[in-house]
């Protein structure tokens, strides 16, 4: 392809993407422009089929600076995308297809939401984590695609881009090309005057092949993408380049990063590449068939079909529609008492057992998570993902993971400490992800090791996500039945598990189901009061409940597994199980605020925990029957 092609090429998605921002009086023209001539060698080296987005054997290309979205949406369109140039139009305005950052199940073409920098490296890594995993299970012969970041100089300061770039080196994820835009500008101007720190030497340190280039050189560009693809360990270029390049007076400044260039910066910057300065939004017809990638995609997606033996087929199919009513679950006694951890343990084997694809691991905590699979063995070649302690980087491409397209992957740590992964946990919520969370040591039941590992606000902060359903089984039989309704879920779920034992409850629930997020549990004729619980404070308010019978104090009981799901069930079912006759009163032994959705009086955590034995803490926090007893008569 000749240089004047491909210098028309970028200029094309340069101008794109300066038109959208000035058009929207919004957005960010500085990366597009500079990352143009990246782009555009890098798209003769992608295999997309836009007719179908989700073939398997895709290149994968994730736009870690979401911010970028000048280029995303140029290069998608460009490709053949259903992203049209009214779309492009459309930038940033409310119900367009081209929103500010790039959203998943939005935008043809987005392979995830990256949103906060560093995420979409991490994504990548996920990708390419899923990729080594069906090569070694399928045969390289069927999977041996690629996986692309384009990233920035924000990307890379976010911590989330070493925990997952650490992953990939140790890995050995060579299928993995990251493409690093080093402009050496960020908002507030130049990167000195805040980081200086050697890139190359960081990720030679991690095991990744490095290579230093000239971002603009179009040889150079193509040369390092080549090594990359055949290279045995995952791969960085360090691409040099000009922010805003091909801006007639701003080329280089940090005053392209994040506004507008101006009507008059842009027709000068037009007529200095050759395009007509009064026209926007144009490509040319040469331009377009050379980006285009509707018929290659096409002929790539069938011949790889046709390579495929039936046996491949097979596991392929099986692996995309997993039959989670094959599941055989475990079995709890009644009166037992069992960990939700434990039983959670339980239950993960034997998903895993009848759902080939299911895998996941925890933040270096399987044994306190109760988190193995037994006799699975060890990824990449087995079921058992060991992070290590990278909770945030975990979280990030356990998401990518579960939008390879094969696998339903979950992922652990203790519950406070998903303090470290929030924002992965909220791009899951975003794009409907149904990444699954197993979170245990639920609640002041930690005991010893204090308040710095005892969640108290954490509870609240998940149930206030939107479109995440946070799980907190009273017992084992309720941590089986919420699994059943998670795994049908298009939405991340998390299972909020105690480390003590809790009783297994008798198999009776007066109306309603888990499925409902919560239920009335045990119904008392002529009750006066409805206490509502979930987790270990079920057994509590139940203990309770008969107490106050003693003193001629009738209350019915209400479960609530997932909070979330409660609030989406109608009047009449809410006053089903939450008598509107009856003083309702709620315990949670965290913060709890969100039960005045419900509730006249809540009980909860009004500070953080202490170090002591589990047994004390209750006792001295007010979560025994006879303290709780004592409470709802005062309040009555």
């Amino acid at each position: 392809m000749s240089k004047q092609l491909l210098q028309k090429q970028a200029d094309t998605i340069r101008f794109l993407a300066a038109d959208m921002v000035q058009k929207a009086n919004s957005g960010h023209p500085g990366a597009p422009m500079g990352m143009a001539d990246i782009a555009t060698v890098l798209s003769s080296h992608l295999n997309l089929n836009p007719a179908n987005e989700k073939w398997l054997n895709r290149d994968r290309l994730v736009f870690s600076g979401g911010h970028a979205t000048g280029l995303i949406y140029s290069l998608l369109h460009l490709w053949g995308y259903n992203v049209s140039l009214a779309d492009m139009r459309n930038f940033r305005q409310f119900n367009s297809k081209t929103p500010g950052h790039p959203e998943f199940g939005h935008t043809h073409g987005i392979e995830i939401t990256t949103g906060p920098l560093g995420q979409g490296i991490a994504n990548a890594v996920g990708f390419a984590m899923a990729s080594k995993y069906a090569q070694n299970t399928l045969g390289k012969e069927v999977i041996n695609h690629n996986v692309y970041c384009l990233c920035g100089d924000g990307d890379l300061q976010e911590g989330i881009s070493y925990e997952a770039c650490a992953t990939a080196g140790h890995l050995k994820l060579e299928n993995l090309v990251i493409i690093y835009d080093s402009n050496n500008i960020t908002i507030e101007g130049d990167t000195s005057i805040a980081w200086s720190e050697n890139v190359k030497k960081r990720f030679q340190a991690i095991d990744f092949e490095v290579l230093e280039i000239d971002g603009h050189n179009f040889d150079q560009i193509d040369k390092a993408i080549i090594t990359g693809k055949a290279s045995n360990k995952p791969t960085l270029i360090i691409a040099n380049t000009a922010i805003g390049k091909g801006a007639a007076t701003l080329e280089g400044s940090h005053h392209t990063h994040g506004a507008p260039l101006g009507v008059d910066e842009i027709k000068a910057s037009k007529i200095k590449a050759g395009f007509n300065p009064d026209e926007d939004f144009v490509v040319p017809y040469d331009i377009k068939g050379a980006f285009d990638k509707l018929m290659t995609g096409v002929d790539a997606e069938h011949e790889w079909n046709e390579s495929l033996s039936a046996e491949a087929k097979a596991k392929i199919e099986e692996l995309q529609n997993p039959n989670f009513d094959s599941i055989v679950y475990p079995e709890f006694e009644a009166d037992t008492s069992v960990a939700t951890r434990e039983s959670n343990h339980k239950i993960l084997n034997a998903i895993a057992k009848a759902i080939p694809g299911f895998m996941g691991g925890s933040a270096d905590l399987a044994p306190s998570n109760k988190t193995e699979l037994k006799g699975m063995g060890d990824f990449p070649n087995g079921r058992n993902i060991h992070f290590g302690i990278k909770e945030h980087a975990m979280a990030a491409m356990t998401n990518a993971m579960n939008l390879y397209g094969l696998y339903r992957v979950f992922s652990a740590t203790f519950f406070v400490f998903s303090d470290y992964l929030k924002p992965s946990a909220r791009i899951a919520a975003l794009a409907s992800i149904p990444q699954h969370f197993v979170w245990t040591h639920d609640s002041i039941g930690v005991g010893e090791d204090g308040p710095t590992h005892q969640p108290i606000e954490h509870l609240s902060q998940f149930r206030a996500l939107p479109n995440f359903y946070t799980f907190r089984p009273a017992d084992a039989t309720e941590n089986v039945e919420s699994w059943k309704v998670a795994l049908k879920m298009q939405a991340p779920t998390a299972f909020v598990c105690s480390r003590q034992g809790l009783a297994v409850l008798k198999d009776k629930r007066e109306i309603g189901t888990v499925a409902n997020g919560g239920y009335l549990l045990k119904k008392r004729e002529d009750a006066t009061v409805t206490i509502i619980a979930s987790g270990s404070e079920v057994m509590l308010a139940m203990q309770t409940a008969c107490n106050l019978e003693k003193d001629g104090i009738k209350a019915n009981i209400v479960s609530v597994p997932c909070f979330d799901l409660l609030l989406e069930q109608d009047k009449e079912y809410i006053d089903s199980i939450i008598d509107p006759t009856t003083k309702v009163f709620a315990v949670e032994a965290a913060r709890g605020l969100e039960y005045y959705r419900f509730a006249d009086v809540v009980y909860g955590m009004d500070t953080f925990g202490a170090s002591a034995p589990a047994s004390e803490l209750f006792k001295s926090f007010g979560f025994t029957i006879e303290a709780l007893t004592e409470k709802i008569k005062n309040d009555l």
